[in-house]
C-alpha cells in the first residue's frame, strides 16, 4: 500500500467516501468398466416417525460430489419401501398405513441407505389444535407479523401477538370479539375468519391461500369442530426443537435447485413435517433465494444462510452457490488449526488466498493491533534485518508481555461496560473502576475469573469498584440485557415484549433471566459520592404479560435453586461455566474481530441464528480454544497473530477481491480514534493533555469515557452510552480528512515536535535520511526509489528546506497509509 505525498488530498478525499432429469440407468451406462467409488449419499431426515394418521413426512436425497458439490438427486434415486403394508409413498413424501417399524431405502449406482421408519396411531385422527394446528397457519401466512395484526395496535380492528407469542389472547380475540362476524360457527366457511384469508372478502394483506390448500381445510375443520380451545388440563406438546435438512448444501449452476425440508421435535417426542407450515427465508437471496416450500435456487456466486422458522425456534443452512465448471486448484493448506478452518472454507467457496504480507507490513500491523501503537525506528531495523524463521512469533510474544496490550483491552471492555462518569457515578468512581479492570488484564487474570469478580462484586464503590456495574445501570431489565449482550453476544431486548421474530428467546426468557438481578440492593456509604452494592435477598421479576413472577432461569436451560444463595453468584457460576454454549464463543469472536477486521459473527453482540458466524467451524473451535487455554485470551491472541490468516497481505487476487468474510486476504481498517490520536502524538513527540491524567499519557488510559476532544469524538471513541460494540466507530468520514488536513492534531504537533530542525541540526542528516526517517516512523518502510526522488525534487525546489520536509512529514500523517492499518 504505497503512497504518493504530492497526491495526499485526493487520498484524504478516499477517506470521506434442476435437476437434469439424468436417470440411474443413463448414469450407470455412463460409467467405465473399473466403475470409480460409490457415490457419497445422503438421505434426509435421518429418521422418521409418524405419530397419527394425519401424519407425513417428505424426504430428499443429496448426493455430494468429489470436488464438494452437492446435488438434489431425490429423482434420481430408487426409492423402496421394505414393508409396504405399513407406510405408502406419495412421491417424495411417506403416509402410515399401520402401526409398526418399517423401512425407507433409496439406492443409487450401488449405494444403498436405509432410513428407519416408526408408525403409531396410524388409525387415529386427533382433532385438530388451536396451538398446534391454527397457529402455525396463521404464522406461516403472515397474520402475526409485525406489519400485519402482529403489529402493538393490530391492523384493521384486528390484533395478534407477534410471532403467536400468546396463543391463548389470540384465542380470545378470535372467537369473542366482533360476535359472529369474526367465527360463524353455523356456517364455518363463511366466517370473516376464513374469508378474508382466501380473498373472498376485501382484505388490506390480501390472498393468502387457496380453497384447496391444506391451509384452508385446517382453519375449516378446526371452525366446524366449533373452534375449540386447547383443554387447560391438557395442553398439546410443546416444541423441543427445529432442524432443517441438508444442513449444508454446495450449488453449481446458476438456476440450479435443492429442496429443504424441516422437522420439528415435540416435547412428548413426537415429530413432524413442517415444511408447509415454517416461514422460510435467506440473508443472500440473490445467491440462494428460497420459497414458501422450502426450495432452493441458485443465484450469482456466494454464500447465503437459509432459514426455517417454526414456533419459537429459528434453524439454518448454509448454501454456496457456485459457477458451472470453475476451474480452480486448491492450494495446500498448511498453518495451525485457525489456518486449516479457513482453508476449508476457501476451498469450497473456490476461493485462492493472497499471500503473506512483507516484514514491513507485519511488524507495522500486528504492532498497532496489539499495542495500538507504532513501532519505533529500532524495533523496525531489528526486525526486517533479522534472518530467523520464527522472527515474527518472536515478535508477537513480546508484544503480549507490553502493558499496552492490557490497556487496549482494558479500554475495550470499558466501552462495553460504559464506565465513565454520570450524575449517579462519581468521577472518583469511574476511575478506580477503570483502573481496576486494567488491572485485571495487566494481571492476565483469567476472563471468566474477571467476569464472576465484576457479577458478585459487593460493598462500597470505592473499596470494591467492580459494584460500579450495578451503580452505572439501575434497571434490572437493562442490568440482565447488558449482561446477555457483553458476556454472551446475545440480545435479548426483543423479547422484553414479544417472542424474538429472529432468534429463539422468548419472554419468558427474557424474564426468567432478568430474575437473577432482581434482588440487587443500593444503599448511602458515608462518603455522598459513594453508594454500597449488596444482595438483599428479595424481590422478583413480573411476566409482561401474566404479570406473575418467573423464577430465574437460565438462557435456552433450567431453573437453578436459589434459594438462601445470592442469585448473581449463580449466575455467573453458569455464565462462565465451560459447559455454557455461549460465553466463550462470544468472547473469542470480539478478540478474533479486533485482529482480522471482522468477526466470525459480524456484529460482535449480535449472536443469533438468523446472524450466523461465517465459518461455524471456526467460531466453535475458538471458543473451545479459549476454555482449553483456561480462559487466556493472550494465547487466544497469539494463536490468531500466528496464522497464516491474520499474515496475509492486503493485496487481492481475481478470486477474493470481492470477499470480505472468509479471511482470504487481509482487511484494510482504520486505526481506531485513541490509537490513532497515540500514533500521531508517537511520532511527532507532541503528547496530548487529557484530564486527570499526566502530561504524556496515552488516550487509551482515559478512565471516564466523559473525558474526550475533538479528534477523538471525530474519529469514532464511544461515548458509552449502550454497551453495543457499534459505538466505537471506525468508519471513515469527510470530517476526519478535512480535521486532519485543517485542524491542530496534525500540523500543530508537526510544529510542536521540531523533530525536522533536530535532525538536521543535532543528528545531522541529510534531506534524503530524514524522508526515510518520516516513512520509517510512520509506515514502517522505507520509501520507494520512485517517492525518494520525487519528494527529494521537492526539497531541492524549496528555499526553506525544513519547511518542505515539515510538509512531507504533514502529507505522510494524513494519508490513507498512515490512518490505516494494511
Amino acid at each position: 500500500m504505497k503512497i504518493r505525498p504530492a497526491a495526499s488530498l485526493l487520498l484524504l478525499t478516499a477517506l470521506a467516501m434442476p435437476s437434469l432429469g439424468i436417470t440411474p440407468a443413463d448414469e450407470a451406462a455412463s460409467r467405465s468398466s473399473d466403475a470409480p467409488r460409490k457415490p457419497d449419499l445422503a438421505v434426509y431426515p435421518p429418521e422418521i416417525k409418524l405419530n397419527s394418521a394425519r401424519d407425513f413426512q417428505s424426504f430428499v436425497a443429496v448426493i455430494r460430489r468429489d470436488d464438494g458439490i452437492t446435488e438434489d438427486a431425490s429423482d434420481r434415486v430408487i426409492w423402496k419401501i421394505a414393508d409396504e403394508s405399513k407406510v405408502k409413498r406419495d412421491g417424495f413424501k411417506l403416509l402410515p398405513l399401520a402401526d409398526g417399524a418399517t423401512e425407507l431405502v433409496a439406492e443409487y449406482l450401488g449405494t444403498e441407505i436405509r432410513i428407519p421408519v416408526t408408525v403409531s396411531k396410524a388409525d387415529v385422527k386427533p382433532p385438530i389444535s388451536f396451538t398446534n394446528d391454527v397457529m402455525p397457519v396463521l404464522t406461516r401466512s403472515g397474520c402475526n407479523t409485525g406489519s400485519c395484526h402482529g403489529a402493538a395496535r393490530g391492523k384493521d380492528g384486528f390484533r395478534l401477538s407477534l410471532f403467536g407469542f400468546d396463543p391463548d389472547g389470540d384465542y380470545l380475540r378470535i372467537t369473542r370479539e366482533i360476535g359472529v362476524r369474526r367465527i360463524n360457527l353455523a356456517l364455518p366457511e363463511e366466517s370473516l375468519f376464513l374469508k378474508k384469508a382466501i380473498g373472498s372478502v376485501p382484505h388490506t394483506g390480501g390472498k393468502l391461500f387457496d380453497t384447496d390448500s391444506d391451509y384452508y381445510a385446517t382453519v375449516l375443520e378446526w371452525l366446524s369442530d366449533g373452534a375449540p380451545a386447547d383443554p387447560a388440563d391438557k395442553k398439546p406438546p410443546t416444541v423441543d426443537s427445529v432442524a432443517i435438512y441438508p444442513d449444508q448444501a454446495v450449488i453449481e449452476g446458476e438456476g440450479s435447485t435443492q429442496r429443504f425440508v424441516a422437522v420439528a421435535t415435540y416435547s412428548d417426542g413426537t415429530t413432524r413435517d413442517v415444511t408447509r407450515l415454517a416461514a422460510f427465508t435467506s440473508n443472500n437471496s440473490g445467491t440462494a433465494a428460497i420459497d414458501d416450500t422450502g426450495n432452493v435456487t441458485a443465484g450469482r456466486r456466494g454464500e447465503a444462510f437459509v432459514m426455517a422458522r417454526f414456533d419459537t425456534h429459528t434453524v439454518g443452512s448454509q448454501v454456496l452457490a457456485l459457477p458451472t465448471n470453475l476451474q480452480y486448484t486448491p492450494p495446500k493448506v498448511t498453518g495451525n488449526y485457525i489456518d486449516q478452518s479457513v482453508g476449508k472454507k476457501l476451498q469450497q467457496l473456490r476461493i485462492l488466498p493472497s499471500g503473506l504480507c512483507s516484514d514491513e507490513e507485519f511488524i507495522r500491523r500486528v504492532t498497532v493491533d496489539i499495542t495500538g501503537m507504532l513501532p519505533t525506528e529500532e524495533e523496525y531495523r531489528s526486525f526486517v534485518s533479522d534472518p530467523a524463521d520464527d522472527k515474527r512469533a518472536a515478535l508477537i510474544d513480546r508484544l503480549l508481555e507490553r502493558k499496552e496490550f492490557s490497556e487496549i483491552w482494558a479500554m475495550k471492555f470499558a466501552q462495553l461496560l460504559m464506565i465513565k462518569s454520570t450524575n449517579q457515578v462519581s468521577y472518583k468512581s469511574a476511575f478506580l473502576y477503570a483502573n481496576w479492570l486494567t488491572d485485571k488484564f495487566a494481571k492476565n487474570v483469567p476472563i471468566d475469573q474477571m467476569v464472576r469478580d465484576l457479577l458478585t462484586s459487593t460493598g462500597g464503590t470505592f473499596n470494591s469498584p467492580a459494584t460500579n456495574f450495578y451503580e452505572i445501570e439501575r434497571d434490572t431489565l437493562k442490568t440482565a440485557e447488558n449482561v446477555a449482550q457483553v458476556f454472551m453476544g446475545i440480545r435479548t431486548q426483543c423479547a422484553q415484549c414479544h417472542n424474538h421474530p429472529f432468534d429463539r428467546w422468548t419472554m419468558d426468557d427474557y424474564y426468567g433471566f432478568a430474575s437473577f438481578f432482581s434482588q440487587i440492593g443500593r444503599k448511602n456509604a458515608e462518603d455522598y459520592r459513594e453508594k454500597i452494592i449488596y444482595n438483599r435477598g428479595g424481590g422478583e421479576v413480573n411476566h409482561l404479560v401474566t404479570k406473575k413472577p418467573v423464577p430465574p432461569t437460565f438462557l435456552g436451560g433450567e431453573s437453578p435453586e436459589t434459594r438462601g444463595k445470592d442469585r448473581r453468584a449463580v449466575v455467573a457460576e453458569w455464565l462462565t461455566s465451560p459447559d455454557n454454549p455461549f460465553f466463550a464463543r462470544s468472547i473469542a469472536n470480539r478478540v478474533w474481530a479486533h485482529y482480522m477486521g471482522v468477526g466470525l459473527v459480524d456484529e460482535v453482540d449480535d449472536i443469533r441464528v438468523s446472524n450466523p458466524p461465517s465459518n461455524p467451524e471456526l467460531f466453535d473451535l475458538l471458543g473451545e480454544k479459549l476454555v482449553e487455554y483456561d480462559f487466556d485470551f493472550r494465547r487466544l491472541v497469539r494463536d490468531i497473530c500466528n496464522s497464516q490468516a491474520y499474515q496475509r497481505s492486503s493485496d487481492t487476487n481475481e478470486t477474493n477481491a470481492h470477499d470480505n468474510r472468509n479471511y482470504a486476504h487481509a482487511i484494510i481498517r482504520r486505526i481506531p480514534a485513541e490509537s490513532l490520536l497515540d500514533c500521531i502524538c508517537q511520532v511527532t513527540e507532541a503528547p496530548d493533555k487529557f484530564t486527570g491524567l499526566p502530561l504524556g499519557a496515552r488516550a487509551v488510559q482515559i478512565a471516564d469515557g466523559k473525558t474526550s476532544n475533538y479528534f477523538l469524538t471525530t474519529f469514532g471513541r464511544a461515548p458509552r452510552a449502550t454497551v453495543c460494540d457499534c459505538e466505537a466507530s471506525t468508519d471513515p468520514s469527510l470530517s476526519q480528512a478535512l480535521h486532519l488536513l485543517n485542524g491542530s492534531s496534525v500540523s500543530s504537533k508537526v510544529a510542536q515536535g521540531n523533530k525536522i530542525k533536530r535532525w538536521m541540526d543535532a543528528d545531522k542528516l541529510t534531506e534524503e535520511q530524514v524522508i526515510d526517517r518520516i516513512y520509517v516512523r510512520c509506515l514502517a518502510r522505507s520509501p520507494s526509489a520512485d517517492e525518494l526522488a520525487e519528494l527529494k525534487a521537492t526539497v531541492d525546489k524549496a528555499e526553506n528546506k525544513v519547511a518542505a520536509l515539515e510538509d512531507i512529514f504533514w502529507a505522510v500523517l494524513n494519508s490513507r497509509e498512515f490512518v490505516f492499518n494494511h
